[in-house]
């Protein structure tokens, strides 16, 4: 944790210290995964802050759907408040999260079938959900 948010933190000192230290400590995969999270969500955040700094509600709604898929409950939250307190209904909210479990579950089942347990007949019931 310290070392990514040294990295985040962009203090040449305090970061080069901390990721010295957590290379001896943790090894340098872990600090490579550190750098990596800072970049990602250096770019996550300026883009994101933009995008609702501007009031795109299909980007707040696409957000929410993609944070269901990854199960990010403090991100629905922010969305679903977002979308409905913009005017979107619930039943709009609820339709955009039902898309998206359809096409997740179509991505799981091609998965499955790449690796010679799949049924393609699931995939187009999967497809008939949306």
């Amino acid at each position: 944790m310290a070392a990514a948010a040294a990295v985040a933190a962009r203090h040449g000192r305090l970061r080069d210290t901390i990721l010295s230290t957590a290379t001896a400590a943790a090894g340098p995969a872990v600090v490579e995964d550190a750098k990596a999270a800072a970049a990602i969500m250096a770019m996550n955040n300026v883009y994101y802050r933009f995008r609702h700094m501007v009031g795109k509600p299909d980007f707040e709604l696409m957000a929410l759907a993609v944070s269901a898929i990854n199960g990010c409950e403090m991100c629905v939250r922010a969305h679903g408040k977002t979308v409905t307190d913009g005017g979107l209904t619930p039943d709009r909210v609820n339709d955009a999260v039902r898309i998206a479990a359809t096409v997740y579950a179509a991505a799981v089942a091609l998965e499955a079938g790449e690796s010679g347990a799949g049924d393609p007949a699931l995939i187009e019931v999967s497809a008939q959900g949306a």
